[in-house]
C-alpha cells in the first residue's frame, strides 16, 4: 500500500481510493490549488521585496562610500581613478551592474537621499533612479510619497 492509495476525505481522515474512482472528485482540488497558489505568489512577493530592499540599501551604502571618499566632485582626477578601479574590481567579481555610470548613479542616490531611514521598501531602484532626476527636494519627496500611496509603477511615475 502506498501514499497514493489514500485521499483526504473532507479533512476528516483517510480512506482507500477505489481503483476506478478519480481521487480529485473527493475534495475540491481547485480550492486547494488556489490556496497553494496564493502561498507561492505571496512568498514570491516577499522575496522580491526583500531582495529589492537589500539592493537599494546596498546601492545607498555604495553611494555613501563614494561620497565620503571623493566628496561632491567625482570629476576630480582622484575620484575618477577610484571610480574606475572600484568599477573594474566589482564588475570582475559580480558581473554587470557596476560600471562607472551605475556607480555614479549610486553616488547621486546617496546625495539625493542622504538619510537612509527615508528610503521606502515599496520603491524599487528604478523608482529611485527616476526620483533622483528631480532637482527640487520637496518635489522629489512629493513624488516618492505619491508613488507609495497610490502604488505607481515606474512607468506611471515617469509620466
Amino acid at each position: 500500500m502506498t501514499d497514493d492509495d489514500f485521499v483526504c476525505q473532507g479533512g476528516i481522515g483517510y480512506g482507500r481510493v477505489a481503483e476506478n474512482q478519480n481521487p480529485l472528485e473527493d475534495f475540491q482540488s481547485e480550492d486547494i490549488y488556489r490556496s497553494i497558489q496564493g502561498y507561492v505568489i505571496e512568498a514570491q512577493r516577499q522575496v522580491y521585496t526583500a531582495v529589492n530592499t537589500a539592493m537599494v540599501n546596498a546601492y545607498w551604502n555604495i553611494g555613501k562610500a563614494f561620497f565620503e571618499a571623493c566628496g561632491e566632485n567625482n570629476q576630480a582626477a582622484y575620484g575618477k581613478q577610484v571610480l574606475q578601479y572600484i568599477s573594474a574590481k566589482l564588475t570582475a567579481e559580480f558581473g554587470l551592474g557596476f560600471d562607472e555610470s551605475n556607480l555614479r548613479k549610486m553616488r547621486r542616490f546617496y546625495f539625493a537621499f542622504p538619510i537612509r531611514d527615508t528610503l521606502c521598501p515599496k520603491l524599487s531602484w528604478s523608482h529611485y533612479c527616476l526620483l533622483m532626476r528631480i532637482e527640487n527636494e520637496q518635489a522629489r519627496a512629493f513624488y516618492a510619497e505619491e508613488s507609495v500611496k497610490v502604488g505607481w509603477s515606474v512607468r506611471q511615475l515617469h509620466r
